[in-house]
């Protein structure tokens, strides 16, 4: 029998795959992070023109993880490649961004009706933990924009998991994820601070009262008002941006 058609042969399992180094996934999960960080505070404006070699360079690694990030930053939407000129910073798509902010807010307001209705799979305790967090008086209060901007996100994502529909949740959070970048712009002023714990507040309380219409009207007019607010930043900020990056 021929050697190369023995069944022994057939039986030998073909060599694993290389791993890839744990260094260069290190070094490409730290790239992504800061790339993503440039993106979000508007050191990268959108439209910007940049070449894997100028972020190596600054970021002092080599291409390899910088590239990783990038092909990873260009599947989230932010970053796309140009043919023989590096890469460029995704416009803003306003148009999308309403498009998900639509879709956060009927899988938000179904989750609120809901939550009123105690149906199976609804998660009180969830609630009553929100309610810990969200319902203090105002010295209690939490002033970290950094970490109110992650409560504030658990807040939403957690109010929809407790409505216990599984698949609205994945999608929810998977929404979540993708305007999270612009999201957090809406915690940079303290009166936006304040209202969140106003709003939250009066949300929660409408839950707890199991008055569904009221909670889902009071979750309607929260999201429209950051989502009214954020862009308004966004604008700002890009205007910022380009005017400090223009030739003097």
């Amino acid at each position: 029998m021929n050697r190369y058609h023995s069944p022994v042969a057939l039986l030998v399992p073909p060599p694993p795959a290389k791993a890839e180094p744990a260094v260069f996934r290190s070094r490409a999960e730290d790239a992504y992070e800061l790339l993503k960080r440039d993106i979000a505070d508007f050191r990268l404006v959108p439209g910007d023109r940049f070449t894997e070699g100028e972020i190596s360079e600054r970021l002092g690694v080599s291409r390899t993880p910088v590239r990783q990030a990038l092909f990873r930053l260009q599947q989230e939407g932010f970053v796309e490649v140009m043919f023989r000129s590096g890469w460029r910073v995704l416009p803003f798509d306003f148009e999308q961004f309403e498009q998900l902010y639509d879709l956060r807010m009927v899988l938000e307001t179904t989750a609120a009706r809901r939550l009123c209705e105690d149906g199976r799979g609804v998660d009180r305790a969830k609630v009553e933990a929100l309610a810990a967090f969200w319902l203090v008086p105002p010295p209690q209060r939490n002033t970290d924009t950094v970490e109110l901007a992650r409560h504030d996100e658990d807040f939403h994502c957690d109010l929809v998991a407790a409505a216990g529909n599984a698949e609205m949740a994945r999608v929810h959070r998977d929404l979540t994820d993708r305007i999270r970048i612009i999201r957090r712009l809406d915690f940079t002023q303290q009166a936006r601070i304040t209202a969140t714990y106003e709003e939250h507040g009066k949300i929660l309380n409408a839950i707890l009262a199991k008055r569904g219409d009221q909670a889902a009207m009071l979750l309607r007019a929260h999201i429209e008002t950051s989502q009214a607010e954020v862009r308004k930043i966004t604008l700002h900020q890009v205007h910022l941006a380009r005017h400090a990056a223009a030739p003097r």
